[in-house]
């Protein structure tokens, strides 16, 4: 449990809490107020959350592979 607090206390992650926020912000209030969703904001949001998961997902692929072994293919098949 301390080890999820401590990682969301990370530069990245606290760059992304913030920016979700300010997304669900933005909106809510469109919800009550017309308000449009800046272009620029958009496109950095969707870069920095697609390379957030994307380290997240390295991270999980490269300690699956570190962490269990495949048996390896001899490249022959049976039919």
């Amino acid at each position: 449990m301390k080890e999820h607090i401590k990682n969301l206390l990370k530069v990245k992650s606290i760059i992304t809490i913030t920016l979700t926020s300010v997304f669900a912000i933005m909106l809510i209030a469109g919800l009550f107020i017309p308000v449009t969703i800046p272009q620029e904001f958009l496109m950095i949001y969707t870069t920095i959350i697609g390379f957030y998961f994307g380290t997240q997902n390295q991270k999980g692929v490269n300690s699956n592979e570190s962490g269990t072994s495949t048996p390896a293919s001899t490249g022959s098949s049976t039919l």
